[in-house]
């Protein structure tokens, strides 16, 4: 069977990310670490790629160098479906030693990820049948960084 799974290129810190994404998220493990071989173009036993899934989404980093690097162009969405609470947690401990917070639900992570955190009342009242409701979540939640909940419901009521 063919699979398919996002890889992440990273400059040697892919096994400390992939600990810190499987810690956050529920149905999340390592699945494995390979490590270069002698003779390899990086060093002899530095892990190469890491294996993992993150709220049961395959996904690899890879630890290739300094040659490539991350982007907004690519980001992990999460669907947040506890509340604030949730989307204070995820937001914190993605964010935090060096982290960046951005527009939209949108922060980089130390490492160079971006990442989107999403309350799912954000996509229920952007898909309210009235759409006046529907613009005037989304004009509050352009003006902010991490998403309130409680500020994108005041504003779908107008």
């Amino acid at each position: 069977m063919t699979s398919i799974k996002p890889c992440l290129w990273f400059d040697g810190q892919a096994e400390e990310a992939a600990a810190l994404y499987v810690s956050l998220f529920p149905d999340s493990k390592i699945l494995s670490v390979f490590r270069y071989p002698e003779e390899s173009p990086m060093s002899a036993g530095d892990v190469a790629t890491v294996d993992f899934l993150v709220a049961g989404l395959p996904v690899q980093l890879l630890n290739g160098g300094p040659h490539f690097r991350l982007s907004e162009a690519f980001s992990l969405s999460v669907t947040v479906d506890g509340g604030q609470d949730e989307v204070d947690r995820l937001w914190d401990a993605l964010i935090i030693n060096g982290g960046e917070p951005s527009q939209c639900g949108w922060l980089k992570d130390r490492f160079g990820v971006s990442w989107q955190i999403v309350p799912a009342e954000l996509t229920r009242l952007q898909s309210d049948p009235d759409p006046q409701v529907a613009a005037r979540v989304t004009q509050a939640m352009l003006a902010m960084g991490k998403i309130t909940v409680a500020d994108i419901e005041a504003a779908a009521k107008g």
